[in-house]
């Protein structure tokens, strides 16, 4: 009974109901955030994750620019009918170098984590200009005028240099080439051995795609968010992924 008094006591006043609630929250959210900054495997490191290359680098920012987290999520649920319907759950590591990540947590339409490779370039194209002609039932609004929007990529080695400021492992000379390799990438004639030398195979393990993305002879923001469309969900080879808890 006399517990039930005291109980009352906090169920009546409603300050000190507040601020014993906030000490609470505050006990819990401190038990759990503060052990993961002492665990150095809090993001199991996966062979094939690199950072993005320039090119897919402006690509994504198009993609954040135009809203698209809006409706695409980029997080795969480790339950049956996600998997089977995406493809491999996703992996943290595959986000370690989002600066912010798009996980997100709305789709209307569908997940686009393991959608690189999946379609052609031009299937991105006509997508990008007119959903419904490959999609009938898409509501995805057009976005065509990317092709038509040049990019020079005079801002591209700041953005490089900012993404290393904020923990994204670009080294002096990926910084230093940032608009070279910018440029390479579109040129499948041109000299993208350096871009190959700092982010290809060799380095990380995952091949990078060298192409005209558009077909357009203009670099533009459509080969940007098509080279960044194709990258996504490519550098884990899940043939031979092993969890650390399986291994």
């Amino acid at each position: 009974m006399a517990f039930l008094d005291k109980h009352k006591v906090i169920e009546t006043n409603a300050t000190l109901l507040m601020i014993l609630s906030l000490l609470v929250v505050t006990i819990g959210g401190i038990v759990q955030i503060v052990p993961l900054f002492y665990l150095e495997n809090t993001i199991e490191k996966v062979e094939g994750v690199r950072p993005y290359t320039p090119l897919e680098l402006a690509g994504r920012s198009i993609y954040v620019r135009e809203g698209c987290y809006g409706c695409h999520s980029q997080m795969i649920r480790p339950m049956r009918d996600e998997v089977e319907r995406y493809g491999h759950y996703s992996l943290a590591a595959e986000s370690m170098y989002d600066r912010p990540f798009q996980w997100g947590s709305k789709r209307t339409g569908p997940d686009l984590a393991r959608v690189g490779g999946r379609y052609s370039d031009e299937w991105h194209q006509d997508h990008f200009t007119n959903a419904k002609s490959v999609v009938p039932e898409s509501v995805m609004p057009p976005y065509g005028f990317l092709a038509n929007n040049e990019i020079d990529g005079r801002y591209i080695q700041d953005v490089v240099a900012t993404n290393r400021m904020a923990g994204v492992p670009y080294t002096d000379e990926m910084v230093e080439n940032a608009l070279a390799d910018f440029k390479a990438q579109v040129d499948p004639l041109g000299d993208y051995e350096g871009l190959e030398a700092r982010y290809g195979e060799a380095v990380f393990g995952t091949p990078i795609n060298v192409r005209n993305f558009d077909g357009n002879p203009e670099l533009t923001e459509m080969d940007a968010l098509i080279a960044y469309m194709q990258v996504l969900g490519t550098m884990v080879d899940f043939s031979t992924f092993t969890p650390v808890a399986n291994r």
